[in-house]
């Protein structure tokens, strides 16, 4: 029996996502983050903790303990073998649980997710903002690949496991209070810091 409310879930739960735990572990990838998280945090301020969701091995977590070495860290990883990489990381809450079912037990001046909404059912993306929104003192984070308008695309032989949008801008729409702050494009061919063409986009709740 499926635990988990949703086929993606599942997908992401098991051996698909074992392996996609074996192809991020480079040395490149930190070193593309934190010239990424760089320019993110540029237009922050008073960060003094972090929750991310959809961690995976805590590549992302590593770049920003680096440049915020006093906050605090939290992440919500679905994957078992992701898992307990990230328990290895020090200073880190984990929470091994769906996204979907997270129930924010305090606010976090910096809610990140990044490269995970593309791999969710759309029809659960509301649900998955409103997750986003709760955890959030501050700011969001949504990173993301980038689309006008809602298309399906093929994901390593797999149907119905990658979708691309304009994340941001529902969130925007579904939570008057939040603002755009920034957002910026980083290219596959980048000479430096490559980071497979990401589009980041810095919320901000106004109320704060």
């Amino acid at each position: 029996m499926n635990p988990y409310a949703t086929e993606q879930e599942a997908f992401w739960a098991g051996e698909f996502g074992d392996h996609y735990v074996a192809r991020n572990k480079e040395q490149e990838l930190l070193t593309s983050n934190l010239a990424l998280f760089s320019q993110v945090l540029a237009r922050a301020e008073k960060i003094r903790s972090v929750i991310e969701f959809g961690s995976n091995i805590g590549m992302n977590l590593r770049a920003l303990q680096q440049l915020l070495p006093t906050a605090q860290f939290s992440a919500v990883e679905i994957n078992e073998t992701a898992v307990a990489e990230l328990r290895k990381l020090p200073g880190l809450t984990v929470h091994h649980q769906s996204l979907l079912e997270f129930k924010p037990q305090s606010l976090a001046d910096f809610v990140l997710i990044k490269g995970v909404l593309i791999h969710l059912q759309p029809e659960k993306l509301a649900e998955a903002y409103r997750v986003l929104y709760e955890a959030s003192g501050r700011y969001v984070c949504v990173a993301e690949y980038y689309n006008p308008t809602p298309v399906s695309i093929p994901y390593r032989g797999h149907d119905e496991r990658l979708f691309k949008r304009d994340f941001a801008g529902e969130m925007l729409k579904q939570f008057p209070d939040l603002k755009l702050r920034d957002y910026g494009f980083i290219y596959h061919g980048d000479a430096n810091f490559p980071a497979d063409d990401i589009t980041w986009f810095l919320l901000e709740k106004k109320s704060v």
